[in-house]
């Protein structure tokens, strides 16, 4: 079993994801190979609540270009979030900072 601070990388804090704090969803960017139930055991384990619902979103990297004395293009990498539903507690995201 993976560690739940491996599973959950950060917490992705923006102004919508600050709108949906205020309705019990928290927005985290977790390991690219976690599935829903790791998630919801990571959450409830790390933070002491209870995970009503776990929704997952695979991110695309987007495409960059680079100068480094020539013109290159590549990719950043692909990524993955979950926006985690909380039925009791709430989660301090700035805890920490």
């Amino acid at each position: 079993m993976k560690d739940p601070r491996d599973i959950i990388v950060r917490p992705l804090i923006t102004e919508k994801s600050l709108r949906l704090s205020r309705e019990g969803k928290y927005v985290f960017e977790v390991l690219p190979d976690a599935n829903k139930l790791e998630i919801k055991r990571a959450v409830e384990h790390l933070f002491r609540v209870r995970v009503d619902n776990v929704h997952i979103i695979r991110m695309k990297g987007k495409p960059r270009t680079m100068f480094w004395g020539r013109r290159t293009t590549g990719r950043t990498k692909d990524w993955k979030k979950a926006i985690v539903t909380v039925k009791e507690g709430k989660i301090d995201i700035f805890e920490g900072l």
